[in-house]
C-alpha cells in the first residue's frame, strides 16, 4: 500500500455564490474564488448545477469552463436536462448526486441500486461525450459495485454522517468509510470523499491512504470569512497532507 500518495482537495465554490444571490449583487464571484483558489493549491474547482439553480447559474458554469486551469468538477442530478447541459460544457468530472427540492444540501447518497437503469444511461451518454463520470454515494460495498456495475470509474464517498457524529460512533463511522473504500480501490475504482468535513474532522479521513480526493466548500467559505480565502484552503491542504503524512506512522506516534 502506498501511503504517501497524493491527496487532492477540491474546492466547491457553491457557497460564494450562495453569499452572492443573497443580495442579488454580481458579488463575491464565484469565478474569481476560483482562480484564487487554483492559485492556492486547489487541484480542482467543484460546483454543483442544481435544477432550482439556488447558488450556481448557468452563465457561472459557462464562464468557469474555459477559465479553470486545474479539473472542473461538475455536480448534477440524474435528469436529462443535466446530462445534456453537462455534455454540452464539457466538465472533466461529472459527479452524479440526488436531489431534492425541499433539502438545504444533498442528504444523503444517491442510490444507485434503485436508479440504475437511469444511472447506466446517464453514465454511457457521459462517457460517450469524453466525460469521466463519478457517483456520491453512501459507504456502503452494495452501492460500490453497483457504481461499477453501470459502468462508472470513480465515487465519491458521502462523509456526512461521520461530520455529524462524535466520539465512538465518529470512530465506527470512520472505519465503515475506511473499509468501503478499500473495496472501492480493490475493484479497480478511483474513490472520493466529501461533505461536512472541515478543519476539525478532516485530519483523520485524510488519513485513509485509498481516498484520492477530497472536496470541501462550506467550511473553506466559512473559514474565510476570518481569515481569507486562500489562507483558509492553505490551512486545509496542510491539514490534509498532516493526516495523510500519518498515515505512515506507527500507532505510538500518532
Amino acid at each position: 500500500m502506498n501511503t504517501q500518495s497524493k491527496l487532492e482537495l477540491g474546492i466547491n465554490i457553491d457557497h460564494v455564490a450562495t453569499l452572492r444571490n443573497a443580495r442579488g449583487t454580481v458579488y463575491p464571484d464565484p469565478l474569481k474564488a476560483a482562480r484564487l483558489a487554483e492559485e492556492a493549491g486547489a487541484d480542482l474547482i467543484t460546483l454543483h448545477l442544481r435544477e432550482d439553480r439556488r447558488h450556481i447559474k448557468d452563465s457561472d458554469l459557462m464562464a468557469l469552463r474555459p477559465l479553470v486551469q486545474t479539473r472542473m468538477n461538475l455536480e448534477c442530478a440524474v435528469t436529462p436536462e443535466m446530462i445534456n447541459i453537462a455534455c454540452r460544457v464539457q466538465p472533466h468530472d461529472v459527479c452524479l448526486v440526488p436531489e431534492k427540492r425541499e433539502e438545504v444540501t444533498t442528504e444523503g447518497g444517491l442510490d444507485v441500486l434503485g436508479h440504475f437503469d437511469a444511472v447506466k444511461a446517464a453514465t454511457a451518454q457521459l462517457k460517450a461525450a469524453g466525460i469521466r463520470v463519478s457517483l456520491f454515494i453512501d459507504p456502503e460495498e452494495k452501492q460500490i459495485q453497483a457504481a461499477k456495475d453501470v459502468g462508472s470509474t470513480v465515487v465519491e464517498l458521502h462523509t456526512g454522517r461521520y461530520a455529524d457524529l462524535a466520539g465512538d460512533q465518529q470512530k465506527q463511522e470512520l472505519e465503515r468509510i475506511r473499509t468501503t473504500a478499500q473495496f472501492g480501490k480493490s475493484i479497480g475504482l478511483r474513490v472520493n470523499a466529501g461533505h461536512g468535513l472541515h478543519e476539525g474532522n478532516v485530519m483523520p479521513m485524510a488519513a485513509i491512504t485509498e481516498l484520492s480526493e477530497l472536496n470541501i466548500g462550506h467550511a473553506i467559505v466559512a473559514e474565510a470569512l476570518f481569515k481569507g480565502w486562500q489562507k483558509a484552503i492553505t490551512d486545509m491542504k496542510a491539514l490534509m497532507d498532516q493526516g495523510r503524512a500519518n498515515a505512515s506512522k506507527p500507532e505510538s506516534a500518532k
